[in-house]
């Protein structure tokens, strides 16, 4: 028992189904939800890791590893591991596929979850980009209603996870769109102490006309220009060097506005985006 002099222990509950899991979450409100444990790791540099007081592991709910496929679909379970996602090869959309295959090595890859990737509170993280510009939307459940979110309006930043109490990402589906092309760029690193993220970027141009454009970058913000974007939905390919410019200097307005990411950060995003921009005017 804990006593004025003796700290208290860590309670770790194991449930099994959903309704153990929000029975222990209604028992004990202050529980954290514990998937890959990554995240909680990076931050701490003692050998001896400070836990939350009441842990929740997910790694019992069978219904959190499940992956099924359909022809405009592919769901993914929130514990399902980084590593295993990329093992599933070409019917996962190659904008997820280079994002989560630049995040850490094989053996991050195959402790970290999707869902905690998803979830990590302060900044969004690799696979954030990559659900917004393929149109993902996450499945939220609590004690008793279950609802579905679109990736965007859950990863908004600034602000908090579009979370409500005691609610949990359960599943990830993913529209299986065609795109004809796919580019993605990872930017800084927390070792380097630039505030980074990653820039996934997708186009649809049948018979060369653009038909759709996607540009998203996520990391201390979430960066994209819809607007922007439709200006350019219907043009013939190779573009107008005039619309090319335009659209790279809506970007480069944009980017010189903000107070983060830091400068070096946001002038390697508009070259990056100024050559993916010039290459379809070519």
């Amino acid at each position: 028992m804990a006593g004025p002099d003796r700290p208290q222990l860590n309670q770790v509950f194991f449930p099994s189904s959903f309704q153990e899991l929000f029975a222990a979450w209604t028992r004990f409100p202050d529980a954290a939800p514990f998937a890959g444990g990554t995240d909680l790791i990076r931050y701490q540099a003692s050998r001896i890791l400070t836990l939350p007081q009441n842990i929740l592991s997910l790694d019992k709910i069978d219904e959190l590893r499940r992956i099924t496929r359909t022809e405009r679909y592919l769901e993914i379970g929130a514990m399902v591991k980084l590593g295993d996602i990329i093992k599933l090869g070409k019917i996962v959309p190659e904008g997820l596929r280079r994002c989560l295959e630049g995040i850490g090595g094989p053996q991050l890859r195959f402790l970290a979850t999707i869902g905690g990737n998803i979830c990590t509170p302060n900044q969004r993280l690799d696979a954030s980009a990559a659900m917004i510009a393929l149109d993902a939307v996450y499945e939220l459940r609590n004690a008793t209603t279950a609802r579905w979110i679109s990736a965007s309006r859950f990863s908004l930043l600034p602000g908090p996870l579009a979370f409500k109490p005691q609610e949990l990402l359960t599943r990830i589906r993913i529209p299986l769109d065609q795109w004809n092309y796919t580019a993605y760029r990872k930017f800084g690193s927390r070792d380097s102490g630039k505030s980074g993220g990653a820039l996934v970027f997708l186009i649809k141009n049948p018979k060369n006309v653009l038909a759709d454009i996607r540009i998203v970058f996520a990391g201390e913000r979430i960066l994209r220009d819809k607007n922007n974007e439709s200006l350019l939905i219907g043009k013939q390919l190779p573009l107008n060097r005039r619309d090319a410019l335009d659209f790279v200097e809506h970007w480069k307005t944009c980017l010189s506005a903000l107070d983060s990411p830091a400068p070096i950060i946001r002038s390697e995003i508009l070259n990056f985006i100024e050559s993916l921009i010039f290459y379809l005017a070519d």
